[in-house]
């Protein structure tokens, strides 16, 4: 029995099981708290759909041997460009073609694709160019290309009043989507109530689509060549396959997938982040897959789906439970989440696994 249990904690970490063990205890603080359970339920299902994509992003970069891609900002930013150009294309265009929240959706994916494909091309020459630095040079990466675009912002040509400054040059800070009806129509999507829970299907079916794509790829022969170069590199190289490319190929998927998943956390939320927005959202991602049980080394898309929803429910529980038991502070709420988060990142990047 000893033995058993040792090897349980030993293939689950001390670091997961004190993470599950405290959202446990939240849990069980919400009830005894008595606070609306289904709220917090509704809530925890829509940010693990808006955050699930973002998560998968770290897969192909794992498993293609770059580590956890905190470069993703890339991606990020990518999509962020796309959804900017779709809603500028609808309003140049609106006297002629009308175009649904749907359709636009669907352009803006397809629009940051190229963006995607050829950042990430580079990122992953980058890469193959530093290796062994890599989680070093991709915060690097990440943190500066979001500086620069800052700049970029004032300066490209969207002329579109719901995004552009009434004086002056540039784009907002925060683009809603309202007016272009794109807001939740993925959350709204077939979804449905159970009791006083709103169930948001097509947001969690997205989510399982994307997942679904990753597992037959991951299965593919293509597939098979990158886990070998991630898992040894000479082993690959020496039955034929290009780890390079292969390194190429999983950045530039991962940072795909960046630009789809914030696209879909965006119409979720209601409003386009730019500037600040996308600096740290990396770290949310990758703290996900590592708490969920992956390595700098390994994952698999059941440590995606796992870390996705205990990382964020913890967020979500945690903010009401620290408002109950510190009902007097009314920023303690906001200070507590800031705390929970940050902490929760570090605990699990520093205790990953030992890697």
């Amino acid at each position: 029995m000893n033995s058993t249990l040792k090897d349980f904690i030993g293939s689950m970490g001390i670091a997961r099981l004190i993470i599950f063990a405290f959202f446990v205890f939240l849990c069980a603080a919400a009830v005894f708290l008595r606070l609306d359970l289904a709220e917090l339920l509704t809530s925890s299902l829509a940010r693990i759909g808006m955050w699930g994509v973002l998560v998968l992003a770290m897969l192909p970069a794992i498993v293609s041997g770059t580590g956890p891609n905190f470069g993703v900002s890339l991606g990020i930013l990518c999509g962020l460009v796309g959804g900017l150009t779709s809603l500028e294309i609808a309003y140049r265009l609106q006297e002629s073609v009308v175009m649904g929240p749907g359709f636009l959706f669907s352009l803006a994916i397809l629009i940051a694709l190229p963006f995607a494909v050829l950042a990430g091309f580079g990122y992953g020459w980058l890469l193959n160019r530093v290796k062994g630095s890599e989680m070093m040079i991709a915060t690097y990466v990440g943190f500066s290309v979001v500086s620069i675009m800052k700049l970029a912002w004032l300066f490209l040509p969207y002329s579109s009043p719901e995004m552009a400054w009434p004086i002056g040059r540039g784009v907002r800070v925060q683009i809603s989507l309202a007016n272009r009806g794109i807001t939740r129509i993925l959350n709204d999507f077939l979804s449905f109530r159970i009791g006083d829970v709103i169930v948001p299907t097509g947001l969690l079916l997205f989510f399982a689509l994307c997942c679904f794509l990753m597992y037959l790829f991951l299965r593919s022969k293509s597939g098979a060549a990158m886990y070998a170069a991630g898992d040894n590199p000479r082993f690959a190289e020496a039955a034929g396959v290009n780890v390079n490319a292969q390194r190429i190929f999983g950045t530039i998927l991962s940072t795909f997938l960046g630009a789809v998943g914030i696209l879909v956390y965006a119409q979720s939320y209601g409003f386009m982040q730019l500037y600040e927005g996308p600096m740290f959202m990396p770290f949310v991602a990758v703290a996900a897959v590592l708490i969920g049980g992956a390595s700098v080394k390994k994952a698999t898309i059941t440590h995606v789906v796992i870390g996705t929803a205990l990382f964020l429910g913890i967020q979500v529980i945690a903010v009401p439970v620290a408002n109950a038991f510190t009902a007097d502070w009314s920023s303690m709420g906001e200070i507590s989440r800031k705390i929970i988060q940050n902490g929760v990142i570090l605990y699990a990047l520093t205790q990953a696994g030992g890697d």
